[in-house]
């Protein structure tokens, strides 16, 4: 998505967008109670990456519920219990800086989103950018 105001974003809605991602939406959700509050409106630039980290914190939680869900129901099939196990194991073991393959993967997919963000651009990912891109102006 490209940037509908020809203006730069001011840096406190940088900083703003970079801690909505890098707080999982938290940031972004009290600086809308407070424009709420004061009666301000936001710009476009911090409304996108506000209400995109914060629906990116909701498929997060959605989808740690739901492959926990999944894991546990094949945890009582018996041999598909030993493998599914294992694969949670290996993606939950320590691997960089005592960090599992899953939390390197989810901060480097947040680094990335507040980097950008905090760049002043628009950062997009697949269907997600688009959905809050058509609802945000």
């Amino acid at each position: 998505m490209q940037s509908s105001s020809s203006s730069e974003p001011y840096m406190i809605e940088k900083i703003v967008s970079a801690l909505s991602y890098l707080t999982m939406g938290m940031a972004g959700f009290i600086w809308l109670i407070l424009g709420l509050f004061t009666k301000a409106s936001l710009r476009p630039f911090l409304k996108y990456h506000i209400y995109q980290s914060i629906f990116i914190s909701i498929v997060f939680v959605i989808l740690s519920y739901l492959l926990g869900f999944i894991v546990n129901i094949l945890s009582f099939i018996p041999f598909i219990n030993r493998i599914t196990a294992q694969f949670v194991f290996l993606l939950n073991m320590p691997f960089l800086f005592g960090m599992s393959v899953i939390q390197t993967c989810i901060y480097v997919f947040l680094t990335y989103l507040a980097v950008t963000s905090f760049m002043g651009k628009y950062s997009y990912i697949p269907y997600v950018s688009d959905i809050i891109g058509q609802n945000v102006s």
